[in-house]
């Protein structure tokens, strides 16, 4: 998992599928992030797969500190738009643009 410093925004970059069996390295990645950073971007870009264990997670994080989900796949947007969590969380077109928001 990549993570860097850009625009004064934490970017964790997040890859492959999230489930529960796969989900705790993310969830460490951002828990620690939001703890020390005033905003986080997730680049959600390389997510091919996120069920209800990930969503949980985005919004445990935006609960605790500044989050913004970046090019999120249309999966990811559908599943947040089905279950309301795109009015929620802070979706952004690009990793760039979540960062300046």
């Amino acid at each position: 998992m990549l993570q860097y410093e850009l625009r004064g925004a934490w970017v964790v970059a997040a890859h492959g599928a999230y489930d529960m069996d796969t989900i705790a390295p993310l969830a460490d990645a951002l828990e620690t992030a939001v703890r020390k950073h005033p905003k986080v971007v997730l680049d959600a870009s390389g997510v091919t797969f996120a069920d209800s264990t990930f969503l949980n997670l985005l919004i445990r994080t935006h609960q605790v500190g500044t989050l913004r989900v970046a090019a999120p796949s249309r999966q990811l947007q559908r599943l947040c738009e089905i279950t309301g969590a795109d009015r929620v969380l802070e979706l952004r077109g690009t990793v760039e643009d979540a960062a300046d928001a």
